[in-house]
């Protein structure tokens, strides 16, 4: 884990200077039951199937479809940031991948179903920078039917 006082003083100064943004905490839109809901996952830990090829900084190369399907020993993280600590993600895929623990709620009836397919998002990139991106994924979503996410900034 990053810690500020273990940060060089430009690191630390640069970091405690961003600005965060601040977000309603009431739904954008009404919807079902969560007991009715297609669920999806949005990380932005930099997660993709082993055999996709990893993140770069290219314009548009923001995020990487997760199949539902995929089993732990395919997924890498190739989140850039030397701040990340990946240990936790090596133990348990599903501290940033809670497909599993989805799953165990959908059998349970505490949710309606998982989507086929879950996003990650290369979290070191700025978000502003995404927005065409995360529009049309947004479309997508709809698409599928998914009506909640779970997401998962790293």
């Amino acid at each position: 884990m990053a810690r500020l006082e273990l940060m060089t003083e430009p690191e630390r100064k640069h970091i405690e200077e961003v600005k965060c943004p601040t977000f309603s905490t009431h739904p954008w839109v009404p919807g079902p039951p969560l007991k009715q809901r297609r669920v999806a996952i949005i990380s932005t830990a930099g997660l993709h199937r082993r055999d996709d090829r990893p993140f770069t900084f290219d314009p548009g190369d923001y995020y990487r479809v997760i199949p539902g399907d995929i089993c732990a020993r395919d997924l890498v993280m190739s989140h850039v940031s030397t701040n990340f600590d990946h240990s936790g993600f090596q133990q348990d895929w599903n501290v940033l991948f809670p497909v599993d623990r989805l799953k165990e709620l959908a059998e349970e009836g505490i949710i309606g179903s998982v989507a086929d397919f879950h996003y990650s998002f290369m979290g070191a990139i700025d978000p502003l920078q995404m927005e065409h991106e995360a529009r049309a994924l947004a479309g997508v979503l709809k698409k599928d039917h998914v009506d909640a996410l779970l997401l998962l900034p790293v």
